[in-house]
C-alpha cells in the first residue's frame, strides 16, 4: 500500500466487461445492444411481452459480472472474514477488502480506511445521525435538510432533533424541483450543525449542484451529508471535488447486491464518532470492566458482514467502470430527452420536477387516471413501472398530487422501450376513457 493514500496502487478495472469496447483513441464506446445482453434478466417475458424494466431508481438489475461474482464466492471462498487462519477465511477476506479498496478508490477516498460497509444509505445516514451528530446538538442547534429529500434522509433527523431538542430546518424548491441556493444560502449560519441533501432526487430526477452548496456551506464551517444513493449509477462522483463530509450509498442502486451500501467519511470525523453498534469484529479487547474499541473503520462494523455482498458491490463498481462513465451519463441523457418529447405527447400527461440538469427519472401523472391504476394496467405491457409516493411524501405534497408514475432508466435502457411505454399509456389512456 501507499503510504500517501492508503490504497493499493493497482488498478481497480478487471478486464472489460463484454460490453466495454475501446476505440482507436482509448475512450470506452457504448453498445447498448451489447449491454442489454449482460443482464440476463432482460431476457424474460413478462405476461407474455418482452420486460421493459424502468424502475432502477428503486433497484437496478444485475449484471452476470456480479450475479457470477457473488456465485462464485459461495462456491469457491465462503467462510468468515478477518479473524480466521485458514485459507477460506483468508480468501474470503482478501475478497471483501479488495472491495473496500475499488469502491475506495473509485470515488476518490484519501484511504480505504474511509469507507465503511453498511447495508445501504438509510444506515449510512442514521450512522452519521446518531454517531456524528446526536453528540453535538441540542436546544438552538439546528439541521438543515431539502424540501425534495428521500424519507431516509429526513426521518433520521426528526429522531435526532427529538432526542436533543435541535431544530429541523427545510430549504425549499421551486416549480421546476430545484432548490432555490439563495434562500438555502440565507438558512447557513453558527446554529446549523450538519447540512443534509440529496445529490440526485429520487422522486424528480433534479441533479443537485452538490460542488457549489458544499463551498457554501464551507465558508460557514457546517459538514455536508450528501445522499449519493441515486448520483452513484448515474455518473462519476468524486469525494475530493464534491468537498462534502460524508457520502452515502447503496449497492443496489448501482447494479450491485441489495443489503450492501457504504458509508464514506473523513476519516477525522470517523475518528472522532463514538461506535454505531457494539459486537464482535468491532472491539480490540473486552473484560467486563472495559471495553477498547478497534481501529476504523472496523469501529462501525459490528458483527459477521455481508461478505458476498461487498463482493458483489465490488463487482459492480469494477463493471461500471469498464464501460465509462461518461458513456453512460451521454446514454442515459439521450434517451432522457427522448422520453421527455414521448411522453408529453401523452393526453393529460404531466412531468412532476422539470429541472434544467435531471438524471433519467421521469415522473408523472395523466389527468383522471390514479397512478396505481396506471401502473397495473401497464404492468399487462410488460412495462415494469414505479407507483406511489416514492418515499418522498413531502415532494407529492409540494406538487399536489398523491402520487405519481415514475419511469427511471438504467444504462440498459433503450428509445424503443420509451416508445413501448408510451405506446401503452396512449391505449391505457383511451381504454380508461
Amino acid at each position: 500500500m501507499t503510504a500517501e493514500t492508503g490504497l493499493a496502487p493497482e488498478s481497480t478495472t478487471a478486464p472489460a466487461a463484454s460490453s466495454a469496447i475501446t476505440p482507436s483513441n482509448g475512450a470506452p464506446e457504448f453498445d447498448i445492444d451489447r449491454v442489454r445482453r449482460d443482464f440476463p434478466i432482460l431476457q424474460r417475458e413478462v405476461h407474455g411481452k418482452p420486460l421493459v424494466y424502468l424502475d432502477t431508481a428503486a433497484s437496478a438489475q444485475r449484471p452476470q459480472a456480479v450475479i457470477d461474482a457473488v456465485s462464485n464466492f459461495y462456491r469457491e471462498h465462503n467462510a468468515n472474514v478477518h479473524r480466521g487462519v485458514h485459507l477460506l477465511s483468508q480468501e474470503a477476506t482478501d475478497a471483501y477488502e479488495d472491495a473496500r479498496r475499488v469502491l475506495a478508490r473509485w470515488i476518490h477516498a484519501e484511504s480505504e480506511r474511509e469507507i465503511v460497509f453498511t447495508r445501504g444509505t438509510t444506515e449510512s445516514v442514521n450512522l452519521v445521525a446518531q454517531s456524528f451528530v446526536r453528540p453535538r446538538v441540542g436546544p438552538g442547534d439546528q439541521i438543515v435538510i431539502t424540501h425534495m429529500e428521500h424519507h431516509s434522509n429526513i426521518v433520521p433527523w426528526q429522531m435526532v432533533c427529538e432526542q436533543t431538542g435541535a431544530e429541523l430546518v427545510v430549504a425549499p424548491i421551486d416549480e421546476r424541483g430545484e432548490l432555490i441556493l439563495d434562500r438555502l444560502e440565507a438558512l447557513l449560519g453558527p446554529q446549523v450543525k450538519i447540512l443534509a441533501l440529496v445529490h440526485t432526487s429520487n422522486a424528480l430526477g433534479t441533479v443537485n449542484p452538490v460542488q457549489e452548496i458544499c463551498a457554501m456551506a464551507n465558508r460557514h464551517g457546517i459538514p455536508v451529508l450528501v445522499d449519493g444513493a441515486q448520483a452513484m449509477p448515474h455518473g462519476r462522483v468524486n469525494v475530493q471535488e464534491l468537498d462534502c463530509d460524508f457520502l452515502c450509498l447503496s449497492g443496489h442502486k448501482m447494479y450491485g447486491p441489495t443489503g450492501i451500501g457504504a458509508l464514506w467519511a473523513r476519516q477525522q470525523w470517523l475518528e472522532d464518532m463514538p461506535p454505531y453498534q457494539g459486537g464482535g469484529e468491532m472491539i480490540r479487547t473486552v473484560t467486563f470492566d472495559k471495553t477498547e474499541y478497534n481501529d476504523v473503520p472496523a469501529k462501525f462494523e459490528a458483527g459477521t458482514p455481508n461478505i458476498a455482498g461487498g463482493v458483489g458491490l465490488g463487482a459492480a463498481v469494477r463493471y461500471l467502470d469498464s464501460l465509462g462513465m461518461e458513456a453512460i451519463a451521454a446514454h442515459e441523457h439521450e434517451v432522457l430527452e427522448y422520453g421527455t418529447e414521448r411522453l408529453l405527447a401523452v393526453e393529460g400527461l404531466r412531468i412532476i420536477g422539470t429541472a434544467r440538469n435531471k438524471a433519467g427519472v421521469l415522473s408523472f401523472t395523466i389527468e383522471g387516471v390514479h397512478p396505481h391504476d396506471l401502473g397495473t394496467l401497464i404492468d399487462h405491457y410488460g412495462v415494469a413501472l414505479r407507483t406511489g409516493h416514492h418515499c418522498a411524501m413531502p415532494v407529492m405534497q409540494f406538487f399536489g398530487v398523491p402520487a405519481t408514475a415514475r419511469a427511471s432508466l438504467g444504462l440498459y435502457n433503450t428509445k424503443h422501450e420509451i416508445d413501448i411505454l408510451a405506446d401503452a399509456l396512449e391505449r391505457t389512456v383511451q381504454m380508461l376513457r
